[in-house]
């Protein structure tokens, strides 16, 4: 009897645990509402420090200053051209491979014998001044490669990767250059002034 007994308040407060879970469990619903709000900042919160932890970041990272279209539907968008105090700009943005096979950039790296080194990339970029007559390459390290994205292979269909690539800076008074990449059409971008 004792046994039976202990055995039905066992169950008792198994089912009474069993049911306050349950209860938190409701509220936790509730609280996945409320989380979703934290989430949807969070993602804005991921999406500016993506942009503040990039060499140069811009007011706006979806902002879009200009698009090239080329070959194989392959799309590049610039979204920032920022001139920083050290003297140099650094242009920076998104490649979208929008077609039906994998993209290798390894004729934006220019045709320049040295710039082999940097493999697939967009070492071959270059901002010209017009105005002022000049064209500004891409800068180079130690090694002889470019202080640009590198690895630009495999680029799948649909599939979208960030790109930099720094420069001299034209001088302070040209705000407006022409980029020019290998095997794509030139497009008009503007200098702004990096934050400090």
């Amino acid at each position: 009897m004792g046994r039976t007994r202990r055995a039905a308040a066992g169950l008792a407060f198994t089912a009474g645990v069993a049911l306050a879970v349950a209860g938190c469990g409701g509220g936790g619903g509730g609280g996945a509402k409320d989380d979703a709000k934290p989430s949807a900042s969070a993602t804005g919160q991921r999406t500016q420090s993506a942009g503040s932890g990039t060499p140069s970041p811009s007011d706006t990272p979806t902002q879009v200053l200009a698009q090239l279209k080329g070959a194989g539907d392959v799309m590049v968008t610039i979204s920032s051209a920022e001139r920083d105090q050290g003297g140099f700009v650094t242009v920076q943005g998104s490649i979208t491979n929008n077609g039906s096979s994998s993209f290798d950039a390894v004729a934006w790296r220019g045709q320049e014998t040295a710039l082999v080194r940097s493999g697939p990339s967009v070492a071959g970029a270059v901002l010209v001044d017009e105005a002022g007559k000049k064209r500004y390459y891409v800068l180079r390290d130690t090694d002889g490669r470019c202080l640009c994205t590198m690895g630009l292979i495999g680029i799948q269909p649909k599939e979208t990767r960030p790109f930099f690539a720094q420069f001299p800076s034209p001088p302070a008074a040209t705000t407006e250059v022409e980029f020019d990449l290998p095997t794509m059409p030139p497009a008009k971008i503007t200098i702004s002034d990096g934050k400090g």
